[in-house]
């Protein structure tokens, strides 16, 4: 089972993995982290986009990069391209460049293309856990806005097939609401009991389900303790399902910019692994995005 974000990158070093298919890739910050990342062993790369612009940026910032070169100027055109690449076996992971969001998962989502499994595309945002013993998955924090019952149990099955990759064969679920008890007048405490009976009755596979949780008791030993909630979930989660964008989204850039904690983000429903980075992530989480990628293709 993955430890940590070092062990990740040492096992991605490892692994022969397929390569990873760039769009609009002609972009000085994308050559930058595809140019460390080559120098890190983590993955190869084809690189889709303006070829005279990625060879003019590639040579006026001495970046090395040994990528094979892909010259597609219309953004749609190269995420059609990306896809047709992964289907015929040439790539085994995408990469969205600088392009629009809602065109690089147009492409993906194109049902002749085979790419699109039937499940929602969602994300997860995912940490070390304390003393970097485990991954910890925060989901859905960029994709799902307000999800109802059945829409958090497809964000929680998607964590759940990206722990299995990773190793963690049973992973612990916390379903995550205001407060720890079920209130008629918070239908988030219903839904988060309501999935814990699922995966009861093998509705939901793979996992333990626990919930409702507040974040404090799904996290914290100590204050699942104090509040006498007991569980193999309480205070030890591997996954924590949140109630919508908003909470999973503030949760994550606290966790950020306030901890200071590095978070990944993995972007995960497709039939192969997606590198969907925001702009203001640290280079760091760039490459370890690249590398969850490259490990699970």
């Amino acid at each position: 089972m993955i430890k940590n974000f070092e062990h990740l990158l040492k096992l991605a070093k490892q692994k022969e993995s397929k390569k990873v298919a760039v769009v609009a890739a002609d972009d000085l910050e994308v050559l930058e982290v595809i140019s460390k990342a080559e120098e890190l062993n983590l993955a190869e790369f084809i690189l889709i986009g303006d070829m005279n612009k990625m060879k003019k940026i590639i040579e006026e910032n001495s970046l090395n990069i040994k990528s094979e070169l892909a010259d597609e100027k219309d953004h749609k055109k190269a995420a059609d391209l990306a896809v047709d690449l992964i289907v015929q076996g040439k790539a085994g992971s995408l990469m969205k460049g600088m392009l629009h969001s809602s065109v690089f998962l147009k492409a993906i989502l194109n049902k002749e293309k085979g790419l699109n499994t039937g499940r929602h595309i969602t994300q997860i945002s995912v940490l070390e856990k304390e003393n970097k013993d485990g991954l910890l998955f925060i989901t859905d924090c960029a994709i799902t806005v307000n999800p109802d019952l059945l829409g958090k149990k497809e964000v929680l099955e998607n964590a759940v097939d990206l722990a299995h990759k990773l190793g963690n064969e049973m992973p612990k679920v916390a379903v995550l609401a205001s407060l720890e008890v079920v209130n008629p007048d918070m239908q988030d405490t219903i839904d988060a009991a309501v999935l814990s009976k699922m995966a009861d009755r093998g509705q939901i596979k793979g996992c333990i389900v626990d919930g409702p949780f507040a974040f404090d008791n799904a996290v914290s030993s100590e204050a699942a303790k104090q509040k006498g909630i007991v569980g193999p979930v309480a205070g030890n989660s591997d996954i924590i399902v949140v109630p919508n964008l908003t909470v999973g989204n503030t949760l994550t850039k606290s966790i950020t910019y306030i901890a200071k904690k590095t978070v990944i983000a993995a972007t995960v429903g497709a039939a192969i692994p997606v590198v969907f980075t925001s702009r203001t992530e640290s280079l760091e989480g760039k490459l370890l995005s690249i590398a969850l990628a490259a490990y699970t293709s």
